[in-house]
């Protein structure tokens, strides 16, 4: 069954860097697009960042020349790398696979951004 696990969040202090990542398993990884969203406290789930299989890529305005996604194919793993990270930036991040019209996500990793 698919499975994704993500990892990497922390405290940060604002203008800072993280870098979350992501496991997948349980189907053919470099087939499907891969995405992050965020929910920060009191907020519906948010998109974030986008990558297709073929390593194109979409952000959503807030975060555009702040977040690169990426991925390893290799090793069925996406990466969100976050510089000048904002108070506004705190939030639960999940990643997301879409199959079939089902969304999957994983438990989420949280990042704090403060001093």
């Amino acid at each position: 069954q698919v499975q994704l696990v993500e990892s990497g969040g922390a405290l940060v202090e604002p203008g800072g860097a993280q870098r979350l990542s992501c496991a997948a398993s349980g189907f053919a990884f470099d087939n499907y697009g891969m995405s992050w969203y965020r929910q920060a406290p009191g907020k519906q789930r948010a998109f974030v960042a986008w990558i297709r299989p073929d390593g194109s890529t979409r952000y959503t305005d807030s975060v555009k020349g702040r977040f690169t996604i990426s991925r390893d194919n290799a090793k069925n793993t996406v990466h969100l790398q976050m510089n000048s990270l904002r108070p506004e930036d705190t939030a639960v991040y999940y990643c997301n696979v879409v199959q079939t019209g089902r969304f999957y996500w994983g438990q989420g990793t949280q990042v704090t951004v403060s001093s």
